[in-house]
């Protein structure tokens, strides 16, 4: 049934409202309260065309979980052009062409001025994030620098890389050096990968396929969240196009500009639904599309207290009138996201089939103790990333390199049986070698590219891809190591950790 736009924009109610996507009409009335992002970015949207908002947070592939009955029909092509479109959360950068490397020269009204600064004044990772506030809308800054409660735990992940030291060696011949290193088996360029992040449609119009052709212009390894605004098969077939003209561009390149990386890695995060077959579709499909490894999320049986959205949530509210939702906004349902899009009931009995039905390397996501380091050892996955989400989850949940730390201490037989990975506040390439040295595989970085997409596009992946390698190659030379078999414990002085590192309570020493 064909439903013409006068209709559709009598619904924009609490009572009555009717959303446009992707040229269908879906009736969200009876999901406002449930919606994780509150009921008035809905009802905002109520009687309009909520494709472009809609891409900037999600993939088509969430529609599957509204109501029974919320598809209302089609709207004609032309219907829906007439339609008037609000945008609050979508980035104001504009699309940079995805077989260019160059960023975008013309910006759009709701950029600054001049838009972002030159690339070239982007040295450190850190003016990667200066750039992007220029260019995101206030709703994206939140989402992407914002924490739970007070902050406690971002605050710690960022600290803490800076109170573990380094003990340089001298004169050991470092003209030639080799960063290189393997991800369950995977060549990789550099001791460090790409995080998961959901909602890359809030920093770039292309969301994750620019971000997957920027890293595999440097050989990368990338991890792709269950959240993101492009479906799985797509982000993967994003790697595969740009690969291939990769190739065909290094058939043609002097040899001394040819592209020598290594081919580019894609892992997949999984958020475990409440509803296993839900679950069981996401992993099937991740295998179908390529993706290598699996990383199962642990560390969100509910999500985190997000006060700055809960306070976004509550200011759209009061802006439409609706007061009551204001002051509901993250209480109750809402701050569990819906009341299936997690599964607090997932537990170690679980490890087994999803195991089984991945078949391939597992790793648990989100580990923050000595115990249940040694628990994923022992129900046989293949990895741990040692992880408090971003500082997005648990109120002062330990940072990774303090989690590390008590690895060594008190579940040593990790060491060396699994991949260890840490994640968290990383914003130099060198102090990716503090982890290494204390035993990591890898470090993954999330922030600093989200920050480097918004404002550059796929150009941007590449320079923070550069500007932390380059630290990495000037660390490994000042630091007197060769290779990273050279990174062992006695490279760093991580006292100041070790110090405040949980201890057992002296009637269990």
């Amino acid at each position: 049934m064909l439903l013409n736009a006068a209709e559709v924009a009598k619904h924009n109610t609490t009572s009555s409202c009717w959303i446009v996507i992707n040229g269908k009409v879906y009736d969200v009335t009876a999901y406002l309260e449930q919606h994780p992002g509150g009921a008035a970015i809905l009802v905002k949207q109520g009687g309009r065309d909520a494709t472009p908002e809609f891409r900037t947070v999600h993939s088509p592939d969430v529609l599957e979980y509204l109501p029974k009955g919320s598809y209302l029909g089609d709207m004609d092509p032309a219907a829906v052009a007439s339609l008037l479109t609000v945008s609050s959360s979508g980035p104001t950068t504009p699309s940079t062409s995805s077989s260019s490397s160059s960023p975008a020269s013309t910006p759009s009204t709701s950029l600054t001025v001049n838009g972002p600064p030159h690339i070239a004044h982007c040295v450190t990772v850190n003016d990667f994030e200066a750039a992007a506030r220029g260019v995101l809308s206030h709703n994206s800054l939140s989402y992407v620098s914002s924490s739970a409660n007070s902050g406690l735990s971002l605050a710690s992940n960022l600290s803490s890389w800076s109170r573990i030291s380094f003990r340089p060696l001298v004169l050991r011949g470092v003209q030639h050096v080799s960063s290189r290193t393997a991800i369950f088996g995977h060549a990789s360029p550099f001791p460090f990968y790409l995080s998961a992040m959901g909602q890359l449609g809030r920093s770039h119009p292309g969301g994750e396929i620019e971000f997957v052709r920027g890293l595999a212009r440097r050989g990368a390894h990338g991890l792709i969240s269950t959240e993101s605004t492009q479906t799985m098969e797509d982000i993967a077939a994003a790697l595969t196009d740009e690969q291939q003209k990769l190739k065909l561009a290094s058939k043609t390149a002097p040899k001394d500009a040819a592209n020598d990386f290594p081919p580019s890695v894609l892992h997949f995060q999984l958020y475990c639904h409440a509803q296993r077959s839900i679950t069981t579709s996401r992993i099937r499909r991740a295998k179908a599309a390529g993706f290598k490894t699996l990383w199962v999320t642990v560390d969100t049986p509910v999500l985190g207290k997000r006060t700055s959205d809960r306070r976004i949530q509550a200011a759209e509210a009061l802006e439409l009138g609706l007061e009551h939702a204001a002051e509901q906004a993250g209480f109750g349902r809402r701050s569990h996201a819906t009341p299936d899009h997690f599964a607090p009931g997932l537990a170690w009995a679980d490890i087994a089939w999803i195991k089984k039905e991945w078949g391939g390397p597992l790793v648990l996501k989100g580990v923050q103790c000595a115990e249940d380091a040694a628990l994923a050892l022992k129900h046989g996955c293949d990895g741990i990333l040692l992880s408090n989400h971003g500082g997005r989850q648990a109120h002062t949940a330990p940072d990774a390199l303090t989690t590390l730390l008590e690895i060594r201490a008190y579940a040593p037989q990790v060491l060396g049986r699994m991949e260890i990975f840490v994640d968290g506040g990383l914003r130099d390439g060198a102090d990716v070698l503090k982890a290494v040295c204390l035993g990591a595989t890898a470090v993954g970085v999330g922030r600093p590219f989200f920050y480097a997409l918004s404002a550059y596009g796929a150009r941007g992946v590449e320079r923070c891809v550069d500007v932390l390698a380059e630290e990495l190659d000037m660390g490994m030379r000042l630091l007197g190591i060769r290779s990273l078999d050279e990174a062992r414990p006695e490279r760093v002085n991580a006292t100041s950790l070790l110090n405040e590192m949980w201890r057992p309570e002296k009637s269990r020493l």
